[in-house]
């Protein structure tokens, strides 16, 4: 797209410039940034800067995105800009006043929203220009991922990066002609600002509307050519054993020795790349790449666990190497991958730090993302202000100084070869110091000097060394005071929470719960899971269509609101609910959970499934009516690819129904990404499993059982301790009219071994003899 580039840059007359901040983020789509990038024509953007929130002045007057329900538009209810929510006033408005719609994304936790609100949409003249010139459209891109992904497709091919905030100028028609993510709101040496590229796209306007819209075409073809993804002449996907072995070596080249992870900075934790290392290890565990692949994602998450990315839950990313200096926001989307990880890690390690740290996480999912009636709010702000009335800062709520700690926990240590309080043997462990341990060069506006990010600096054997201690009285000292910061932290104005439900977040969670509780063998976390699976079909659900709703939001008193009218699911609605849906049938064992994932994936195929070229897009075609392109999303990022989670789902149905449809879509998916993953499987790690499952036998696990029956229980825990992601777990409770008896006839032929809970290993419908000791069906799972 080169010459796009050249064009866009001759449309704006826009200084030459080298590669802007976000272009040098290696290792990061744009699903995975909140930061400034470039204008088409590759201007620099500011290295740094921290901005306030935008509060309601109770003088101006609302615009009409005061009536949204997203947190994420609300926020710009009070600017002096005639905002639209996306929509067909938008667009008509448009065509009958033929002026550009400018488009502006992002969600209500980025930071770099928060600064061009501040900046910009606040500024009385920019706000006019917007107002008269242009058509200006606000999106929530969590409301609306399929918009997102149309323009931030078109910003990437056009620019050297992408981001959010994300801002495109389209035609009346709703095709882009140029685009950026963000914009400070004057020129700089070497930076061109906002109010500049409005007035000078204004006037090519009015001047080259028709070379603006022959050109817009001619780049929207292109994009269109760029981005389809299909069957072709393929009969079959590629190999499962050279994919993933070009995987792996991808991976291995980009490795972090020494603090693990896949890249300098900064760096996400990305749990599809760990998914992928752990499938990876399982199926080649007698090698050296095998034994790699494990040491590097048990090194990557015991890094991450001890580094400042996380304070109970995880925070969005690491700005260094080190994974001590984060990006505040946290996610809900990270928490439910990461718990399900670190469950995976304890599986293959039996080691309890991993537990522990999944544990936490959804202690604190719990605690401060969850609503009362069992749903997942979204995600929680970076910046808060460091005490009442005061202006917000990132990482406010976070921080901590040594005098502060040394207040808390004045506390002597007895037995200590030295002087020692307790605050003193807490900033030895976690690195805390006067000056403060965060770089000049993570704080450009200086915002954090004299702070402290708590890193684990040394093992608990080194610091109990250090000062004479034993090693459980130093873990006692941390722990407690630990928790006596936790405590005062209460007091401190909590950072912004995006109160925002979505269905394909929740159905993340619903899984995070499940796994783990079913790996730890925790009804409580389990029941989480239950909950959350309730409010989906409840509060997300419309049982007259079939059809998942994508947001509901949380209204006065803690009630439940909708839009009006709802916004329907996208793909990643359904795949993400579907997978909870079965990973919380694997760990309640109760059947109406399949029964409704079956459901759900019947209306996904209606509305998503491309019959011509394979695979599935990501929204519907009449939600997406007007929009220039239809994708497919082809990476696993932050959050999975929905075609990948599906291809996964499709395996696992087909396990448990025996349909053989499911089979030969996922076949047909599979092929059609084969040329993404044979040039850079990389990108696709989530895919590359699903591939490499497709290509292997999956094992059927049958117990014959009561549910509740003890001995059942002990068995089904069996499966659960062991790490074997290719296979589906059925409860066979010995009634021919059961759902999943009529789906698959040969359980019938499966009978209790002398009247005990028994348990077969099936592939194929061929199945082992039958086992009674959760021993020895250890032993048969895990050879």
């Amino acid at each position: 797209m080169l010459g796009a580039r050249a064009w866009l840059g001759r449309v704006l007359l826009l200084p030459r410039a080298g590669a802007g901040l976000a272009a040098s983020r290696r290792g990061s789509s744009s699903r995975d940034k909140d930061r400034s990038a470039t204008v088409s024509s590759s201007v620099p953007m500011p290295a740094g800067g921290k901005g306030s929130h935008p509060s309601s002045t109770p003088q101006r007057v609302p615009n009409r995105l005061i009536h949204e329900k997203s947190p994420y538009l609300l926020q710009h209810a009070y600017n002096p800009v005639d905002w639209y929510p996306w929509g067909q006033e938008a667009f008509d408005k448009a065509r009958k006043e033929n002026k550009p719609i400018f488009l502006s994304v992002g969600y209500s936790t980025c930071h770099w929203c928060h600064m061009m609100e501040e900046e910009s949409f606040q500024n009385e003249e920019i706000g006019r220009l917007l107002s008269e010139d242009f058509v200006s459209v606000k999106v929530d891109r969590e409301e609306r991922p399929d918009v997102d992904k149309v323009y931030m497709t078109f910003v990437q091919a056009t620019s050297s990066g992408g981001g959010w905030p994300m801002n495109v100028w389209l035609t009346p028609n709703l095709q882009p002609f140029v685009g950026g993510t963000y914009f400070p709101p004057e020129d700089g040496l070497t930076r061109v600002g906002f109010r500049t590229v409005l007035l000078r796209i204004r006037e090519q306007w009015k001047q080259n509307k028709n070379t603006l819209l022959e050109n817009s075409q001619r780049v929207t073809t292109a994009l269109l050519a760029r981005s389809e993804i299909s069957v072709g002449d393929r009969q079959l996907p590629p190999s499962a054993a050279t994919v993933n072995n070009r995987c792996f070596q991808q991976l291995d080249e980009g490795y972090d020795e020494e603090y693990g992870g896949f890249a300098e900075a900064p760096k996400f934790p990305t749990p599809v790349i760990l998914s992928f290392l752990f499938s990876y290890w399982l199926s080649h565990r007698l090698t050296q790449d095998g034994s790699r692949a494990q040491q590097m994602a048990l090194h990557t998450l015991k890094m991450m666990a001890n580094g400042g990315i996380r304070d109970h839950g995880f925070h969005r990313y690491s700005t260094d190497r080190q994974w001590h200096v984060p990006h505040f926001e946290k996610m809900l989307y990270d928490q439910a991958q990461l718990a399900v990880a670190y469950s995976q890690a304890f599986q293959l390690s039996g080691d309890e730090f991993y537990s522990d740290v999944a544990k936490g996480i959804l202690q604190y999912v719990a605690r401060s993302l969850s609503h009362r009636s069992g749903g997942f709010y979204s995600a929680e702000d970076a910046d808060s202000p460091p005490e009442r009335g005061q202006r917000p800062k990132e990482g406010a709520y976070y921080v901590w100084t040594v005098k502060e700690v040394q207040q808390l926990l004045p506390e002597p240590v007895l037995g200590a070869t030295e002087p020692l309080t307790s605050g003193q043997l807490l900033m030895k462990h976690y690195g805390l110091t006067e000056a403060g341990n965060i770089s000049p060069s993570q704080d450009p506006k200086g915002e954090l000097q004299g702070q402290n990010v708590l890193t684990v600096r040394y093992s608990l054997e080194l610091t109990a060394a250090r000062f004479g201690l034993d090693v459980e009285a130093v873990r006692t000292l941390l722990n407690s005071g630990l928790e006596k910061l936790f405590q005062a932290r209460k007091h401190r104005p909590k950072p912004h929470l995006d109160s925002k439900m979505l269905a394909a977040w929740n159905g993340l969670m619903v899984s995070g719960y499940a796994v783990t509780g079913a790996v730890l063998g925790q009804d409580r976390l389990i029941n989480y899971a239950t909950n959350g699976a309730k409010f989906l079909k409840r509060h997300m659900f419309d049982v007259a269509s079939g059809r998942l709703m994508r947001t509901c939001y949380t209204g006065p008193g803690g009630t439940v609101e909708h839009s009006n009218p709802p916004c329907w699911g996208f793909l990643e609605d359904y795949a993400f609910v579907v997978r909870g849906l079965l990973d919380l049938y694997e760990a309640s064992q109760e059947s109406a959970w399949l029964e409704w994932a079956l459901r759900l994936q019947d209306t996904q195929d209606k509305l998503f499934w491309d019959s011509q070229g394979g695979g599935y897009f990501c929204s519907e075609a009449e939600l997406g009516a007007g929009l220039p392109l239809r994708l497919k999303d082809d990476q696993d990022g932050a959050e999975p690819s929905a075609n990948s989670v599906s291809a996964h789902n499709l395996l696992r149905l087909h396990g448990f129904t025996g349909h053989k449809d499911w089979m030969d879509k996922c076949v047909c998916l599979l092929t059609a990404f084969s040329e993404r993953m044979r040039r850079v499987p990389v990108a696709l790690p989530e895919m590359v499993r699903a591939l490499s499952a497709q290509q292997q036998t999956l094992k059927q696990i049958v117990i014959c059982g009561d549910r509740q029956a003890k001995d059942t229980k002990a068995l089904v825990q069996c499966v659960h301790s062991v790490y074997i992601p290719n296979k589906v777990l059925i409860l066979a409770d010995g009634d021919p009219s059961s759902f999943l008896s009529r789906q698959l006839p040969f359980l019938s032929t499966l009978r209790r071994l002398e009247d005990q809970a028994t348990a077969y290993v099936c592939e194929n419908q061929a199945c082992s003899v039958p086992i009674t000791d959760p021993c020895e069906l250890r032993k048969l799972l895990h050879p």
